[in-house]
């Protein structure tokens, strides 16, 4: 379990395929305080430690988890934020996130305001409806509030804004139009979602 608070940036530093799965090799400033079997969460992906080096770690992303983000698209020197699992007496400062990213978005529009930044984002309309005005949602691990979301046709959009200790401490500073990002949504809703469908099929 997450909170999408950021805590370090990882670096990429070595790529290795591994049948259907990818080796990822990460450089950090959290990495040394990192344990084999740990659960890290890259840019929002909950991954396992399987090997740790010289101020690095390794994860391993399987096939699944390949289609379902962004992670694939990585090469070497990207950035992506890093999490560690939340403690329980630890202040939850963000939301409630699993890990498990739900589908990949696109950055449609990038504004830059007076001390802020505004980013669009469009992806594929889930059945549910997910998104709700000022709910929460994660992108690329960073918890944060939904702003106009709307719908067109097989399409959802949405819009966040990001004040300038996310954008210079996150990879949001990255983005372009056209970046991939991973989002997951409010769990909560989720659930909701999932109960109002199942007892309206049985009455």
């Amino acid at each position: 379990m997450f909170t999408g608070i950021i805590e370090a940036f990882g670096t990429i530093r070595h790529i290795e395929p591994d049948a259907d799965n990818i080796r990822f090799t990460i450089d950090s400033a959290i990495s040394e305080e990192l344990k084999i079997d740990q659960s890290v969460a890259h840019n929002g992906v909950c991954l396992t430690v399987v090997e740790l080096g010289p101020g690095s770690h390794t994860v391993t992303a399987i096939e699944e988890t390949l289609k379902r983000s962004n992670l694939g698209s990585l090469t070497t020197g990207s950035k992506v934020n890093l999490e560690r699992a939340m403690k329980p007496e630890a202040r939850l400062d963000g939301h409630i996130v699993q890990g498990h990213v739900d589908t990949v978005g696109t950055c449609t529009d990038i504004v830059e305001l007076n001390g802020s930044w505004q980013f669009s984002f469009e992806y594929d309309l889930t059945p549910e409806r997910l998104l709700v005005d000022k709910g929460s949602i994660c992108v690329n691990g960073v918890s944060l509030t939904v702003v106009s979301p709307s719908e067109n046709g097989d399409r959802g959009t949405f819009t966040v804004a990001i004040i300038p200790y996310t954008y210079e401490h996150t990879n949001f500073h990255q983005l372009q139009i056209g970046s991939k990002v991973n989002l997951e949504f409010d769990v909560i809703g989720k659930y909701v979602a999932k109960y109002l469908k199942v007892f309206g099929k049985n009455g």
